[in-house]
């Protein structure tokens, strides 16, 4: 082969190699649902309250190998507060609180998705609640990622009064910082739906 060929079967095997470093892509993927959980915990002066959301949902858009390049939306259900009062859940969803015949749907947007080492992200994202939405950073732990399966928790804090939620009651007063915890365990879609397809095996019990 003449030097000119050489130059250009390299030049082509260079141009294809920033490709090969791209290959991998976004699979959507969806929630272990049984092994899924948004918590939060509220301080009052009668009370800590612990309660957690029935409903959620999110469009999860994840690229394994390089996370950074993942999406992510996240909606709850507001109305689906849950503390185990009926009599208190039913204030928090009046317009005191999350007033959720206006405004039924939390919602957080992910912007950027930084990985600070192996273990550790932080997600910064919109989050909306109550019609209000401010940029928050969520700290992250990826617990594992691994044959289309993952676990991702963390916590973070918020202020109620930005995002609207400022009732109190002199009785009872209430912080105005509240905990949120989330423990996600996320599988992808596609394998998720082959494995719903797949019939039972005699005496085999579905996966916990």
């Amino acid at each position: 082969m003449k030097r000119s060929g050489i130059v250009v079967v390299l030049a082509f095997a260079l141009a294809l190699v920033p490709l090969c470093g791209t290959a991998a892509e976004r699979r959507p993927y969806t929630f272990d649902r049984a092994h899924s959980q948004v918590n939060f915990v509220a301080e009052a002066l009668f009370l800590t309250a612990h309660g957690y959301f029935e409903r959620f949902d999110a469009d999860v858009q994840l690229d394994s190998e390089k996370l950074e390049n993942s999406a992510l939306t996240f909606t709850i259900d507001a109305a689906s507060i849950n503390t185990r009062v009926e009599r208190r859940d039913n204030h928090l969803r009046s317009a005191d609180f999350f007033d959720v015949a206006n405004h039924p749907k939390i919602t957080f947007v992910a912007t950027k998705i930084r990985q600070v080492d192996g273990r550790n992200l932080v997600i910064t994202g919109d989050l909306s609640i109550r019609g209000k939405t401010k940029t928050i950073d969520v700290p992250t732990i990826l617990v594992f990622l691994r044959e289309g399966r993952g676990r991702f928790k963390g916590e973070f804090k918020i202020n109620r009064q930005e995002f609207g939620i400022s009732y109190n009651s002199r009785a009872n007063p209430i912080e105005d910082e509240v905990l949120v915890q989330f423990d996600l365990n996320l599988m992808d879609q596609q394998q998720m739906q082959q494995r719903q397809q797949q019939p039972a095996k005699s005496g085999q019990r579905p996966p916990q």
